[in-house]
């Protein structure tokens, strides 16, 4: 079994920071992209950024130059730094990942979501 869980939600002031972080455990061999989503109420689930193994990323353009997605292979864990926070940035926010397990087989994976409020 794979868990992804999510930490480090909460509520912040507009302009604010936040981090979050998604820890990866159980029968892991190897990660390959990780993504983070999110879910305001009454709208659908919107892909926030990625990064591949590698390491390349791509962010939605609404977090473009605000958010910064890292991954550290060694910790299996998976960041995102939320900058200049805005109150249409408030949502859960779920980690996504693409994990091989140790029988050698790849399927995806969600956390349960951390909530994220940005509201004065």
């Amino acid at each position: 079994q794979v868990q992804l869980v999510e930490s480090g939600g909460g509520l912040v002031q507009p302009g604010g920071s936040l981090r979050l972080s998604c820890a990866a455990s159980g029968s892991i061999l190897s990660i390959n992209a990780m993504d983070w989503y999110r879910q305001a109420p009454g709208k659908e689930r919107e892909l926030v950024a990625s990064i591949t193994g590698g390491s390349s990323t791509n962010y939605a353009d609404s977090v473009k130059g605000r958010f910064t997605i890292s991954r550290d292979n060694a910790k299996k864990m998976v960041y995102l730094q939320m900058n200049s926070l805005k109150p249409e940035d408030t949502a859960v926010y779920y980690c996504h990942g693409n994990v091989m397990d140790r029988r050698w087989r790849t399927s995806d994976y969600w956390g349960q979501g951390t909530q994220v409020a940005v509201s004065s």
